[in-house]
């Protein structure tokens, strides 16, 4: 059976992300996860940070984050 209460953990970072809405995906070969926080979405730039995680612009917005190495954090 599903634990829900780890999901509702969740909840608060869902509500308080930009535009509402949040989209994620886990790539298991690639050990990736991918979040977007506007669809539809173009990046115009990006920036790698120092612990591998991508953060991803269109203009001066943030609209998606990439975790590398997702399962090792």
């Amino acid at each position: 059976m599903m634990d829900v209460k780890e999901y509702l953990k969740l909840a608060p970072f869902v509500r308080d992300t930009p535009h509402g809405y949040r989209w994620s995906s886990y790539d298991e070969e690639a050990d990736t996860l991918y979040i977007n926080f506007k669809k539809p979405a173009t990046a115009t730039d990006s920036e790698i940070t120092d612990d591998d995680v991508i953060i991803r612009y269109e203009g001066d917005e943030v609209i998606g984050i990439t975790v590398l190495h997702a399962s090792k954090r």
